[in-house]
């Protein structure tokens, strides 16, 4: 299949997933033109807010090839991805994103990101959300053991 044709795949699926309830968003992997997972938003559907379109395409490709790795994939998504959608996105290691909507035309009806983008770029300080370290010395245990396991899968 072509980008575009990939796209308008990525882009029914985000019509669909309204008209069946779900939000606005739709995402595709492929390989070589080949579709290998397809997902939609299905945040209040499952009641799960990491549900996301992408999230939910990378998990479905990730069983589907057996690897954590996506090395080799592409993925086409009706809208620019959110943060944590583009961290999974590097995390996956999907050679490109090609998005349709952008984030501009998201938060014009209602999904935006901007609070969260705004508070990754602050100290930890600083966020909103008020974080803080507690008991490092006893979790670095399990780092410590990572760091010397001979027969680790790393990622």
């Amino acid at each position: 299949m072509t980008k575009e044709e990939l796209m308008k795949k990525a882009i029914a699926l985000s019509v669909a997933n309204v008209a069946e309830g779900g939000g606005p968003f739709g995402a595709v992997i492929a390989r070589n033109g080949r579709i290998v997972a397809t997902g939609t938003n299905r945040v209040t559907a499952e009641n799960d807010p990491t549900a996301h379109a992408e999230v939910q395409a990378i998990r479905e490709a990730a069983r589907r090839l057996g690897t954590f790795d996506l090395s080799g994939c592409e993925i086409y998504t009706s809208c620019e991805p959110c943060p944590m959608c583009l961290g999974a996105i590097y995390w996956a290691r999907l050679d490109k994103v090609y998005f349709a909507n952008g984030k501009e035309d998201a938060k014009a009806i209602g999904f935006d990101d901007s609070l969260i983008y705004d508070e990754l770029a602050l100290p930890r300080s600083e966020r909103r959300l008020p974080s803080q370290e507690l008991m490092r010395s006893e979790a670095l245990e399990a780092f410590r053991l990572w760091s010397a396991k001979p027969d680790k899968t790393a990622y």
